[in-house]
C-alpha cells in the first residue's frame, strides 16, 4: 500500500489539465481546508475532488468490491467504509463554511467532455467567458 497515492494520479492529472486549460484557475490541495480538496476555487468557494472508485467506494462501479482475501476482508471493508463516511464529513464540514463540492471518479475521467460540462456548470464562466 506504500505505492499506493494520495495526491498527482493520473485521474487527478487528467482533471486539473482539462480545468486549467479550460480557464479556470485553482489551488491545489487546500491545506486550511477540511478534505484538502485536490482543486480548491478560493473565490468562487468550491472545491473539486477527484476520488478513485476503489477507495471511496463509489456505487455501481465495477472498481467498487471488496478484495477476495478472506482473512482481510473485514479490515477492507472497515477501512473502505471508514472512508466514505470520512468524505461524507469532510464535505459537510465544506459546506458548513459556505463552500459547494463536486466529486469526479476515477471511472467518470475517460469522457473528458462531460466532465468538462460538469465542470463548467458547477463552477459557472471564467473570467475570460465574461469579457467576450
Amino acid at each position: 500500500m506504500a505505492r499506493i497515492r494520495s495526491k498527482d494520479t493520473e485521474p487527478e492529472l487528467k482533471v486539473r489539465r482539462l480545468v486549467h486549460g479550460m480557464g479556470y484557475r485553482y489551488r491545489l490541495h487546500a491545506h486550511d481546508l477540511p478534505g484538502r480538496p485536490d482543486l480548491a476555487f478560493r473565490l468562487r468557494r468550491k472545491a473539486i475532488f477527484v476520488h478513485g472508485c476503489f477507495w471511496h467506494r463509489h456505487e455501481g462501479c465495477s472498481r467498487n468490491r471488496v478484495p477476495k482475501s478472506p482473512e482481510r476482508r473485514e479490515y477492507w471493508r472497515t477501512k473502505l467504509d471508514g472512508n466514505v463516511q470520512r468524505d461524507q464529513r469532510n464535505i459537510d464540514a465544506l459546506q458548513r463554511l459556505g463552500w459547494r463540492s463536486l466529486v469526479i471518479w476515477e471511472c467518470e475521467v475517460r469522457d473528458l467532455d462531460r466532465i468538462a460540462e460538469e465542470v463548467r456548470r458547477f463552477l459557472g464562466p471564467t473570467c475570460s467567458d465574461q469579457t467576450t
